[in-house]
């Protein structure tokens, strides 16, 4: 896996990646503290509304984004999103309203749905390989998974000799390290004649609108059987995991009576699956074809929600507080099983010019189902119990599971495909201050394959 941080332009983009996260990570723990201090006992619900908000932003802006994104250079896209996200921040100490912290979670978030869909665009470009794409999605899997355990570590040591309004200085200073090493890539050009013509009849006639080529987006992940049961999947994921990330708390706190320490031990748990499943994936995916690896995991999500409403349901005992840790780990490892190839979906399925399109659909698409599943493990979880909740989540996701494997059939295509992509030569790369260094295989294939292609 670790090789593919030999190529100079992925590693910036990468370490760009991680700094970026982890500065999310602190804003989040001092989003967290900083609405106490506003709105005290109803903390909760400020910060509900903020994650609501977050959401809306994602599926908003993304597809905006990935209309407008052909009349930019993607590298100045992510830099100048860097940037706005570092100017939100360097506000966030200042606010002393509720609204004024919507408003700001908002502006963040669409600079990150701007930045984001851009940025796992440019990957496929800058590493071309079927098998380094791959390792590349594991990464950046491991990065998330990542944050999520080292952020809030890193506020709480910082908590120890600072005020929690100094953290989002954290956050400030990630961005802008984001910014400075995604200006030092040299982020390659999608490849021509892949633009809009490669849509499909009609697509040209609305190349100069962006609500026309927001909606061309929808239409390439549409288009394609794996990619609409991707946003099945999708749906599946999104239902396991707004059952950890809202109800984590009263499974610890009130059906086993356990101490704060423990909530973060449960998370934890969810994170290490993740991370598990994602380092071997690369390895599996060799010899496994995505389909199976996939719909494997969205079974696996919804049995793991089906064990925690057993849970729910059981008489107390010591064992419940294992049983849930395992739960969660499982609910992790499916979770990585179904995300973590995604982007090869993506990849093989959709012309290269119009990958960013294809990317923010995608992203705002499967955030739309975090929109719709994070009320739905709250809301339910408060009225009817958390065995409800997890019933009713669990029945979500193995619906989704097995509509998304009646769509896709099975089929011998990914692996060709993936072998002519991986044939085909890297872009031209965008003028850098530091340029890339060349790799002379990919010179000599281009030599090879130009005559036949003519450009």
């Amino acid at each position: 896996m670790l090789p593919v941080l030999r190529n100079r332009t992925y590693r910036h983009l990468f370490a760009a990646q991680v700094v970026a996260l982890t500065g999310t990570g602190l804003a989040t723990v001092a989003l967290g503290l900083l609405a106490y201090d506003l709105a005290g006992p109803r903390a909760g619900s400020v910060l509900g509304t903020a994650l609501a908000i977050k959401m809306v932003a994602y599926v908003a802006v993304a597809p905006a984004v990935g209309a407008l994104a052909h009349r930019l250079p993607r590298r100045a896209l992510m830099a100048g999103s860097d940037l706005a996200r570092a100017a939100v921040a360097l506000s966030l100490p200042f606010v002393d309203r509720v609204w004024q912290v919507y408003l700001l979670v908002f502006l963040l978030q669409a600079a990150s749905a701007a930045f984001t869909p851009t940025f796992q665009a440019v990957i496929p470009d800058v590493l071309p390989g079927e098998r380094d794409y791959t390792r590349a999605l594991s990464l950046s899997r491991l990065a998330y998974d990542l944050e999520s355990l080292f952020s809030p570590a890193l506020a709480a040591a910082l908590l120890a000799v600072t005020t929690y309004d100094r953290l989002f200085l954290g956050t400030v200073a990630g961005f802008l390290a984001s910014a400075v090493l995604v200006l030092s890539a040299a982020v390659p050009r999608p490849a021509a004649g892949t633009g809009t013509a490669a849509a499909g009849p009609g697509a040209g006639r609305h190349a100069g609108h962006a609500h026309a080529r927001a909606a061309a987006g929808v239409r390439l992940l549409l288009a394609a059987p794996p990619l609409r049961a991707l946003l099945l999947l999708n749906l599946a994921v999104a239902a396991a995991g707004s059952l950890v990330t809202v109800n984590t708390v009263v499974y610890v706190r009130d059906l086993l009576g356990r101490g704060t320490g423990d909530v973060a031990l449960a998370l934890g748990a969810y994170g290490a699956g993740s991370m598990a499943v994602a380092l071997a994936l690369p390895r599996l995916l060799d010899r496994v074809p995505d389909r199976t690896v996939m719909l494997r995991g969205a079974a696996a999500l919804a049995a793991a929600l089906a064990a925690a409403g057993a849970l729910t349901a059981a008489a107390p005992g010591p064992w419940r507080w294992p049983l849930l840790l395992a739960a969660w780990a499982a609910l992790g490892a499916a979770g990585s099983a179904v995300l973590t190839p995604a982007g090869r979906l993506v990849r093989r399925a959709v012309p290269a010019g119009r990958r960013t399109e294809a990317f923010a659909a995608q992203f705002s698409l499967s955030h739309a189902c975090w929109l719709l599943t994070y009320p739905l493990a709250g809301w339910v979880g408060a009225t009817a119990g958390l065995t409800a909740a997890a019933a009713a989540l669990g029945v979500l996701a193995a619906g989704s599971a097995l509509a998304a494997a009646a769509l896709w059939c099975p089929s011998p295509e990914p692996a060709t495909a993936a072998a002519r992509e991986a044939d085909r030569p890297a872009p031209r790369p965008e003028p850098a201050p530091v340029p890339a260094t060349a790799a002379a295989g990919a010179g000599r294939l281009h030599r090879l394959l130009a005559p036949r292609h003519g450009h």
